[in-house]
């Protein structure tokens, strides 16, 4: 009877490892952006009243979403920006299939202080800006006083992004820049400092900053769904493989009536 129970015992650890470490306690983890964090999480809420599965999320940034999906500790991969090659690679080498579903679309808003005089700059404006060419804001039409510029952590897809489509990866942003933790942490940041200038996605714009056009375009959900807002980008959910199961019926949710009203009431864009 005692090594009946010992090889059952056995058995159910090899079953629960080989089975995924979220999905087999009837669960699904979800790590990654701060700025998929909002989607996620309403989604997660939706989706757990109406299954009863527990759905957790996490925001430690796009990289470490990926990190954790090549890893195994998560079973979706919130990202603001495509996985690079080398997590790529990475991910071949660990066993890992990363597969890339688009949850929503997204524009990066270029944001000041409310009083900000200045309602318009050019890419190549706001380029200079962070790369330290200019310094105060009557270079771009605004009140003489220095520019206080914010960005967001390494590690931020957000971040990499606005780094390749506006500053140039050739270019270095200025090492005078303020590097901030989250798109709420950066907004709290520009509401509070007349002189700020920032980024966040458009989902996370209030009254509280006011975002201006570039290249004479605003972010608007017309011109992000358009792609003619000039800094727009999809948001994605990364599975390993293709999504099945409840996994599935989650990353579904985008193209289901409930899902693109969540969608629409975060201020994201819907893509279906």
């Amino acid at each position: 009877m005692k090594i009946f129970k010992s090889a059952l015992m056995i058995a159910a650890i090899c079953g629960f490892m080989t089975s995924g470490s979220a999905m087999a306690a009837n669960k699904i983890v979800m790590d990654g952006s701060t700025t998929v964090g909002p989607i996620a999480k309403s989604f997660a809420s939706y989706f757990t009243k109406k299954t009863g599965i527990e759905v957790t999320v996490s925001e430690s940034g796009s990289g470490n979403g990926a990190k954790s999906l090549i890893n195994k500790t998560c079973d979706i991969a919130n990202m603001s920006r495509p996985m690079k090659d080398n997590e790529l690679a990475a991910a071949k080498t660990a066993g890992v299939n990363p597969v890339a579903n688009i949850v929503a679309l997204d524009g990066i808003a270029v944001i000041v202080h409310p009083s900000n005089q200045v309602k318009a700059l050019t890419k190549e404006q706001v380029s200079g800006i962070y790369t330290g060419k200019y310094t105060n804001w009557n270079q771009v039409g605004g009140r003489n006083v220095p520019i206080v510029v914010i960005q967001r952590e390494s590690n931020s897809g957000t971040q990499e992004t606005f780094h390749e489509m506006v500053v140039g990866k050739e270019n270095k942003i200025t090492t005078q820049a303020e590097t901030q933790a989250s798109n709420g942490a950066v907004k709290s940041r520009v509401s509070s400092t007349p002189n700020a200038i920032a980024f966040v996605g458009h989902g996370f714009l209030d009254k509280s900053v006011k975002a201006i056009s570039v290249d004479g375009v605003a972010s608007t959900v017309k011109t992000i769904k358009a792609g003619t807002y000039p800094i727009s980008r999809p948001l994605f959910m990364y599975t390993n493989g293709k999504p099945a199961g409840s996994v599935k019926q989650l990353i579904d949710l985008p193209k289901t009536k409930e899902g693109k009203a969540i969608i629409n009431e975060l201020g994201f864009v819907n893509k279906y």
